[in-house]
């Protein structure tokens, strides 16, 4: 078996094509896979001649197109280094979802997910790496959460205008866990239902529909948003054993819920867990200052994934003391609770540097959402541009329906996802698509050519 830089690159000689392209584009794939570490120091170019039993003139055209794309750095003297090209790590859009070629294949519009702030996630990492001994002294078993991390969100929410001590937080490994846990203790009455928007977040509706629960649907549009006497008359003649809402650029239509309908909605007599996990990505200029949610009934969850990265599997839930306290005792908090390292890291980009990242990841989103946007005048569909968050929902003609298009789209390569699979009875929304925006603007060119194509 090959070792070192020859056996990370794999039987590249395989492939179809001049032995240079090949070559580079197997050094390309081994540093994505890690086989083969950005910054590792590659030989030179005549021992990789002699490794690879190849032409120096193949080795050097090879590196040549590497370091033109931007996959290799090379020093007069110090030989070249493999690395991530600046327009993979400086961007919004996850590289996975959008490695389609010339061909407009293999664009995945499933997920509005972003990419990791790169720089500025590794330069946490190490500096959680330099705090990690202390935490070896220490047994591992799950807490409410890292005091240092813990201390730091209380900290946000007190300086966002609700007061939050530490022990009224307690860490989660995302959004869903929390709100996996909180279901799971909470919601002990199955005859009764748990009231949700329609459309909602996919996820929160299988949290749901895994508990067995009764949904009671509460309609919520891009439009018009919330309509609190229809929720207020719903609370009260079902008697929902709680409500789950998400006030802030609203998973999927992109509403957010004025301070009045806040006002009213906690004033209800039932417990309303509130997802605030858009609530950073605020595109308007200036941004809003809505007050949170908030009130004697409220559970507020959020969560690292939307405003940082998905890898980062941290959440959280801001209650009472008392409430986190029987948490603690529920058998399932262990299991959702995210890994030590991983509290470390949060804790360090959850820090002061939190709002540069947001201030970048604004901009660019606000971008990427009026290209979106542009594209799609003419066309025909009904959209209302969001305020935030990270998709837009757009309601398509009568013929075909989303689900029509999507399978359509599917079969030329582009993955999308219709209504229905965020309506809490399955069957509405039928004529409704979510397009997230978190696309770089060629790519969500692409995609909306292909919209248009299929429709044709």
């Amino acid at each position: 078996m090959e070792t070192g830089f020859a056996g990370a690159l794999g039987a590249w000689r395989a492939r179809k094509g001049p032995l240079a392209h090949a070559l580079s584009a197997a050094v390309r794939e081994a540093v994505i896979d890690g086989r083969l570490p950005a910054g590792s120091r590659l030989p030179s170019e005549r021992e990789l001649a002699r490794t690879l039993g190849l032409s120096r003139g193949t080795v050097v055209s090879a590196l040549t197109r590497l370091r033109d794309d931007g996959w290799l750095h090379t020093r007069h003297g110090s030989g070249s280094v493999v690395r991530l090209p600046v327009r993979l790590t400086e961007r919004t859009t996850p590289w996975s979802l959008d490695r389609g070629g010339a061909g407009e294949a293999d664009l995945d519009l499933t997920l509005a997910v972003t990419a990791a702030p790169h720089d500025a996630y590794l330069a946490a990492l190490d500096r959680a790496a330099g705090r990690s001994p202390s935490l070896l002294l220490d047994s591992g078993v799950a807490t409410a959460g890292l005091p240092r991390l813990c201390a730091l969100l209380a900290d946000r929410y007190t300086r966002t205008g609700l007061p939050t001590r530490p022990e009224q937080i307690l860490v989660t490994s995302g959004a869903q866990a929390a709100l996996t846990l909180l279901v799971e203790h909470l919601h002990t009455d199955r005859g009764r239902p748990v009231a949700v928007e329609s459309p909602t977040y996919p996820g929160a509706l299988a949290v749901l529909r895994g508990r067995r629960a009764r949904l009671l649907p509460v309609p919520v549009s891009a439009a018009d948003g919330w309509d609190t006497e229809h929720l207020t008359a719903a609370v009260r003649r079902r008697n929902p054993q709680l409500l789950y809402l998400i006030p802030d650029f609203h998973n999927p239509t992109g509403a957010h819920m004025s301070a009045a309908a806040r006002a009213e909605i906690a004033r209800l007599p039932v417990p309303v867990i509130v997802d605030e996990t858009m609530r950073d990505l605020d595109l308007r200029q200036p941004a809003g200052t809505e007050p949170r949610l908030a009130g004697p009934h409220v559970i507020q969850i959020g969560s690292a994934s939307k405003i940082l990265w998905s890898g980062l599997r941290v959440g959280w839930i801001r209650t009472t003391a008392a409430l986190v306290r029987q948490l603690r005792r529920n058998p399932l908090q262990p299991p959702l609770s995210p890994p030590p390292l991983e509290q470390l890291i949060a804790a360090e980009l959850l820090g002061d540097g939190l709002e540069e990242i947001l201030i970048d990841r604004r901009t660019r989103l606000r971008a990427q959402r009026d290209h979106l946007a542009g594209l799609l005048d003419g066309t025909g569909w009904t959209y209302t541009i969001p305020g935030g968050g990270l998709s837009l929902w757009l309601r398509l003609g009568a013929t075909p329906t989303a689900a029509e298009l999507a399978v359509r789209a599917a079969r030329r390569g582009l993955a999308l996802t219709p209504g229905p699979f965020f309506a809490a009875d399955r069957a509405t929304l039928a004529h409704h698509l979510r397009l997230p925006f978190t696309a770089t603007p060629d790519v969500l060119t692409r995609a909306v050519r292909l919209l248009r194509d299929c429709c044709d």
